[in-house]
């Protein structure tokens, strides 16, 4: 589970991408020496460049110099099998994207004609858009990115650059075909009418439910992740699964992966993590769905050390019924400050399950082994990069989180970063009055990253499936990601305001501090995070839906005590909260009874709550909001380059040190990495 920025204006998808030398060839850098500059920590500075609606920074890697040369070593292989990966992931989002971006990237590398022109420069920003998000579909709303430039000047600089793109990767690029990557909309065959690639042609929504009802896991108790590593096709007619693994589909790139973290095994920090890593490593090879199991329970168990990592076919909100999973990695270092000081959420865990407003069936009796980090990333690729979280809970497995645990991180230095980069313009216009404001700003970040580490550690971690009830996946459909998202979110948003979280020292000031999450996050929900939407279009992406279902619903039932009050002055529209007791017990209400819907797995209860609160836009909010946005410059969505880690060799290509530097460009990273880290063909 992944948990997604907010800052004072709303909801902000991060980004990044991570370079790196080969380990037995140091000449790497000068071959690429045309795609990338880099510059030391000495010269560091967080902003890289902007375009569209994105701007690019950079983050630092604190307490590298503090790692053992091992420890380094492991970051570098883990952080270079995840690169392995990359392109796993464009063919994933959608079965064009590598022949469109080895197609434009000719261009752009080759093209010797006028670069002055409006149709070059609308270029450029294309190529930077898909670059960001992994394929031809922008990386949060899912709808097709459309080119400022038109078919004719494409035809004619490919022309110029002898580069061949034709058929339906060319004409895709403007007509409306496939024109969402994930479509959630109800009533549609969701299956069918979704652009990304993890079902072939033909494979419908039935056909989808009725495959894996045929599948019946050996142990009931310990469902398996059926679906999770591979693409459902159809053969003749008859459907069958392309398994992810070497000598499968993408194999080629996979045995790179095998690679790296073979060499990432042999400098684990103890035998636990090496054991994790020996079978990912195996499942890999075979692709046994039972392997993976053993390997999430071996990764969540293993908690010694200062490394860790998040590495496969994970995340499943790509697919519009939450079989399949995204690549993704991670490569994280321990914060040791934080970590120490968020361990009370863990140590307290099964406080905030009893005290609760769940029913009393649906509470866990024993909520064992949430393990809470901060963590440093070295590292990230696939669907963690460019648009990267915030906070991270795994494994996604409920059996597995009831009867080992998870692991909760926030990502420390990418949201120190982002919190650099940021002004206080957008949240002077959206704040109701000069009091939200001053309290935004004295805890803000405090109160947010509170609400993180609720979500991720407490929020996931809570509730159970009655006896009998099926995968979420299974019961709650297309609605299951967008349900599990907004029920952690008012976990975080329960416990927010309490006095509990001061008493255990996570705060100084709960009231305060809990005042501020409520005001950003129904700020967010119901005016701020409307500034990625074009006016007229419905909310399409999991998170950005919860927290409107979450705000509208709260903000309804509300009305008659006017415990939120939508204020209209000088044209402009306000969300104000006249009693926050009220709001929170409301944050009560609907937590109890969204884990009333998962534990129950009521597919009508949880339709009907997205449809009528977390779908339609209320299009005067709407156009009030992008009317008063108009006046900033900045992106609403930030995206980060990675670190390069350049490993020192002496006289036998022994690695003697890994240095850290900063990438001075995002078009030359994302070149270097197509260079690179090419391993499958064009279509897969």
């Amino acid at each position: 589970m992944k948990l997604f920025s907010k800052i004072a204006l709303g909801s902000i998808i991060l980004a990044q991408f991570f370079w790196s030398c080969k380990t037995e060839n140091n000449s790497d850098t000068a071959k690429h020496s045309n795609f990338i500059t880099v510059s030391a920590e000495e010269n560091f500075h967080v902003m890289v460049e902007q375009f569209a609606d994105v701007k690019v920074l950079r983050y630092q890697i604190p307490g590298w110099e503090n790692l053992t040369l091992k420890e380094q070593k492991l970051v570098y292989y883990l952080t270079k099998a995840g690169l392995s990966g990359r392109d796993i992931m464009w063919d994933q989002n959608y079965r064009h994207n590598l022949t469109i971006r080895t197609a434009l990237e000719n261009v752009y590398v080759n093209f010797e004609g006028d670069k002055s022109t409006t149709d070059w420069m609308a270029f450029e920003v294309y190529l930077k858009r898909i670059w960001f998000s992994n394929g031809i579909h922008h990386h949060y709303s899912n709808a097709k990115i459309v080119p400022d430039f038109s078919s004719e000047y494409l035809t004619a600089i490919l022309a110029a650059t002898n580069t061949v793109l034709e058929g339906k990767a060319f004409d895709v690029i403007f007509n409306a075909e496939d024109a969402k990557k994930v479509n959630q909309a109800k009533d549609v065959d969701n299956v069918a009418a979704s652009a990304v690639n993890f079902y072939g042609p033909g494979v419908t929504n039935a056909d989808v439910e009725s495959f894996y009802s045929k599948l019946s896991s050996p142990d009931p108790k310990k469902p398996l992740s059926y679906g999770l590593n591979s693409q459902l096709v159809k053969v003749n007619g008859v459907l069958q699964e392309r398994v992810y693994k070497s000598g499968g589909l993408y194999g080629e790139a996979i045995d790179e992966i095998v690679k790296w973290l073979t060499l990432a095994k042999d400098v684990a920090e103890n035998q636990a993590q090496g054991d994790a890593l020996g079978l990912l490593i195996q499942y890999y090879n075979t692709g046994d769905l039972q392997t993976w199991d053993d390997y999430n329970v071996a990764w969540t168990a293993a908690t010694e050390g200062n490394i860790d990592y998040i590495n496969s076919f994970i995340e499943v909100y790509n697919d519009p019924l939450g079989y399949r999973g995204s690549y993704e990695t991670i490569v994280q270092i321990k914060d040791f400050d934080m970590s120490a000081k968020m361990a009370v959420l863990s140590e307290n865990a099964q406080w905030f399950e009893d005290n609760s407003p769940l029913l009393p069936e649906h509470k866990k009796k024993n909520v064992v082994g949430v393990s809470y980090k901060t963590v440093n990333v070295a590292g990230e690729a696939g669907d963690a990069s460019p648009t990267t979280p915030i906070g991270v809970n795994l494994p996604n497995a409920n059996w597995i989180r009831a009867a080992v645990g998870s692991k909760s991180v926030s990502l420390g230095n990418i949201t120190n970063a982002h919190n650099s980069s940021g002004s206080s313009g957008r949240l002077k216009e959206f704040v109701h009055d000069d009091k939200e404001y001053e309290l935004e700003i004295k805890y803000g970040q405090s109160a947010d990253k509170l609400h993180t580490a609720l979500h991720e550690v407490v929020g996931h971690a809570s509730g159970q499936l009655n006896p009998g009830v099926g995968e979420t996946k299974e019961t709650l459909k297309n609605y299951a990601s967008t349900l599990e998202e907004g029920r952690a979110d008012l976990v975080g948003l329960y416990y927010s305001y309490d006095s509990k979280i001061q008493e255990l020292g996570l705060v100084d000031d709960w009231k305060s501090n809990g005042t501020a999450a409520f005001d950003g996050y129904i700020r967010n929900g119901l005016m701020t995070q409307l500034i990625r939407l074009n006016l007229g279009d419905d909310v399409e992406e999991a998170h950005m839906r919860n927290r409107q279902w979450v705000s509208a619903w709260v903000y309804e039932k509300g009305l008659k005590d006017n415990v939120i009050e939508k204020v209209t002055r000088d044209g402009k529209t306000y969300f104000n909260i006249n009693d926050y007791e009220k709001l929170h017990d409301l944050f009560g209400q609907l937590l109890r009874e969204t884990q009333r819907i998962k534990s129950e797995g009521d597919f009508a209860a949880v339709q009907a709550l997205v449809e009528n609160y977390g779908v339609k836009v209320d299009q005067v909010t709407h156009a009030n909001v992008l009317e008063r946005n108009k006046q900033f410059t900045s992106a609403p969505y930030s995206g980060f380059v990675n670190p390069v880690l350049v490993p020192q060799t002496d006289v036998n290509g022994e690695i003697t040190s890994i240095e850290v530097n900063y990438v001075e460009s995002f078009v030359g990273q994302m070149l270097y990495y197509s260079d690179t880290y090419n391993f499958l063909p064009e279509v897969n």
